[in-house]
């Protein structure tokens, strides 16, 4: 197999595909002007899986074995690693991904929609020939979500992608027994490392993969992960005995909200989450960490942190997928144009645009394939 580091140029996948958070870079730059981080630096570097994600939505129950169910709803985005690049880009951080892409269909769809429409950095990310892309697919329903996936090997790490000397002022993981080389280095080099964990399919929870938490400087696992890892019976007992191991950790509650606590301000918060009506709940971890992220760089209070993330997460599962279901600020200023901006999100203000902007892309089945659809604002 070998990779080649461009897409097929647009020709029959149409125009290029517009923007829907035009007032993404603002933020940024009101973020880098406030912090005085001003000197080109990525934001944020990632690396990890980009999965297709095809989201049904509306099932009554999960499917009984023998029957056809048809649901209400479909929508396709960018899922794995690529959830969070996008939140993340939609807030108006600077974000270098370094991934693979199959060279079918699927991929060329991700790659476009990652690097023209998200503003997604993929300078350090490659196609690969004859590689499949990985595909998730989501069927939410009662409140949550049950998922399937397929995908091959790729014939090499994914970390082998990422450049020598990658700068950037934080980066994301997903929690192992030892950080990435690159990770390791970026902490050296001053930038904090963000640090969630995936599921454990074999149901052991070791403990091995918690002393990764050595190098991690902010951790946010779910209250089923945090619980499972610590063999503690709550959410707050898991908080604490995480504590002992990384100095900022959140613990993620869902539609309850979070928890978290600074080992080192000695700070301790829950935040309730939204109170809304969920579509579809998929990749809402993923939205919420990067809000959370955001939140960190601006410099804003534990309990402002965890409170922005919790906003940014609700909006996102009133749409179809944790990537284009993120909101832009034009979003989080519809709702506070509806709701009101409350003594409590004044540290928002500077950040909310003076107008909303109307289009906005989201996820919708491919049926069309390079169709670019946008939703007007409700």
């Amino acid at each position: 197999m070998v990779t080649f580091p461009v897409p097929p140029l647009p020709g029959p996948y149409g125009d290029a595909l517009e923007d829907p958070c035009e007032e993404r870079a603002d933020a940024g730059e009101r973020l880098r002007a406030a912090t005085g981080d001003r000197d080109g630096t990525l934001d944020v570097a990632l690396a990890g899986p980009v999965f297709m994600d095809m989201i049904f939505t509306g099932l009554a129950g999960p499917p009984t074995p023998g029957t056809e169910t048809w649901t209400r709803g479909l929508g396709s985005a960018p899922g794995g690693i690529a959830n969070i690049a996008v939140a993340m880009s939609r807030l108006g951080l600077t974000v270098g991904l370094a991934a693979a892409f199959g060279d079918d269909m699927f991929g060329a769809y991700l790659w476009r929609t990652l690097a023209e429409q998200e503003q997604v950095d993929l300078s350090a990310s490659r196609r690969v020939r004859n590689w499949p892309t990985p595909v998730t697919v989501s069927l939410a329903h009662s409140g949550d979500r049950s998922m399937v996936s397929y995908g091959e090997p790729l014939p090499f790490p994914v970390d082998d992608l990422v450049p020598r000397g990658w700068r950037a002022r934080c980066c994301y993981v997903h929690l192992a027994r030892e950080l990435p080389a690159w990770a390791r280095e970026l902490r050296a080099d001053g930038g904090l490392v963000f640090a969630d964990v995936s599921w454990d399919e074999t149901g052991k929870w070791s403990q091995d993969t918690l002393a990764g938490l050595a190098e991690v400087d902010v951790f946010l696992p779910n209250a089923l992960e945090a619980m499972a890892y610590t063999r503690a019976g709550t959410p707050q007992a898991a908080l604490d005995a995480l504590l002992e191991r990384v100095p900022v950790v959140v613990v993620k509650c869902g539609s309850q909200g979070a928890f978290a606590a600074d080992r080192v301000t000695g700070e301790r918060v829950f935040e309730a989450a939204l109170r809304i009506d969920a579509l579809d709940p998929t990749g809402a971890g993923d939205v919420f960490a990067a809000a959370y992220i955001f939140a960190s760089l601006a410099r804003w209070s534990l309990r402002e942190r965890v409170r922005f993330a919790n906003l940014c997460a609700g909006l996102s599962v009133r749409h179809h997928s944790g990537s284009l279901g993120a909101p832009c600020w034009h979003e989080i200023g519809e709702w506070f144009a509806r709701h009101g901006l409350t003594e409590e999100y004044r540290f928002l203000e500077p950040y909310l645009p003076e107008s909303a902007i109307a289009d906005r892309a989201r996820a919708y089945p491919t049926g069309g394939y390079g169709l670019s659809i946008t939703e007007e604002s409700a």
